[in-house]
This record gives C-alpha cells, structure tokens and sequence, in this order.
C-alpha cells in the first residue's frame, strides 16, 4: 500500500492558494454560532414541552432567548465581515476595474470597522450606566450588564474583523483580487 497520490486525484485537482482570502481563525465565530443556535433550540424545545404539559412556561426563556439571538446576530456579523459576505449593491460592487472594485471592497471594509467601533465606545456607556444603576434585567432579575457587557465586546470583535478584511484587500493585488471574487461566485479562474 502505498500513501502516493494517484494520477488525477487529489494532487491535480486544484491549485493551492499560497494565501487564502479568508482568515483561518473564524473556528471561533463559526462553533459560537453553533454554540447559540443548540441552546436556542434546547430553551424553545424545554419550554415548548413545559408549556404542553403544564400550561404554564418558564419566565426566564424569553429573556435569554433574546439575549441569544443578540448574540448570534453579532457574532453571524464578525463571520461575515470576516469572509467579505456584508451586504452590497452588486450594480456598484461587481462593476467597473478591478482597482475600482478592490478600492469599493476597502471603503466598504473601512466604513463597517468605524460603525462597530463607533458602537462599542458608545455602549460602554450602556454597559457603564447598568452597572451604576444596578439594573436588574425583568425577567429574572439579575444584572443587565451581564447582558449588555457583550455590545462592545462583539462589536470589537466586528472591528478587529474589519480592520482584517481591510489589510487584506489592501495587501492584495488586483488580480488577485478578480481571481479570489471568482472562486467566490463558484467560477474557476484558469
């Protein structure tokens, strides 16, 4: 038996990039998605049986079912930046030259690192305020800045993701740039 790769497999099947456009590091935004959406379900499903079999439901499932898809929105959100899969006007972003493009994919990436950054100085207020205050959160009562300590955590990370995905439209040619948004779309460059 030998470990050799025969003709026409693996071997010749494709190019390898030598530096990929995404980031190897998303493990951790993809296993909390995977993470929030399992205790999703498990709260709805608890409380869908709790709610058929005793008419009546735990008080607290709303509140951090709330709480969860706040999450899993920002943290599905530092995912997307991180990949370049945003929202775009595809008329504006997949027209003109290649420097046009990578100059529009830049802004794109600038603007979204300046909105979360922009969110994460302005909840550490909200964060600042709960705590001061004592906010109690209404369902169960315990600290709102336990929740709300997770606004500017996750918008940082947006943040970190942006600035990343603008380093690396800025680093890569435009070229390059044509044959990453290519293979993106499903279609091969030769």
């Amino acid at each position: 038996m030998s470990n050799q790769p025969t003709p026409g497999t693996t071997s010749d099947a494709a190019p390898i990039h030598a530096e990929s456009s995404e980031p190897r590091s998303l493990r951790i935004e993809d296993w909390l998605t995977v993470i929030v959406m399992a205790l999703l379900a498990l709260i709805t499903f608890a409380n869908v049986l709790v709610r058929y079999f005793t008419n009546s439901s735990f008080a607290w499932t709303e509140e951090i079912s709330v709480f969860l898809m706040i999450v899993l929105a920002l943290v599905a959100g530092s995912a997307a930046v991180a990949r370049d899969r945003h929202i775009r006007i595809e008329f504006f972003a997949e027209s003109g030259t290649a420097a046009r493009r990578r100059r529009l994919a830049q802004l794109g990436a600038l603007l979204v690192a300046v909105l979360f950054a922009a969110l994460a100085v302005l909840s550490v207020r909200v964060v600042w305020d709960d705590y001061r205050f004592e906010e109690t959160s209404p369902g169960i009562g315990v600290p709102q800045w336990w929740y709300s300590v997770w606004l500017p955590v996750l918008s940082l990370l947006i943040t970190w993701r942006a600035v990343g995905l603008l380093i690396r439209r800025t680093r890569q040619p435009d070229v390059e740039f044509l044959g990453n948004d290519a293979e993106d779309n499903g279609e091969r460059q030769p």
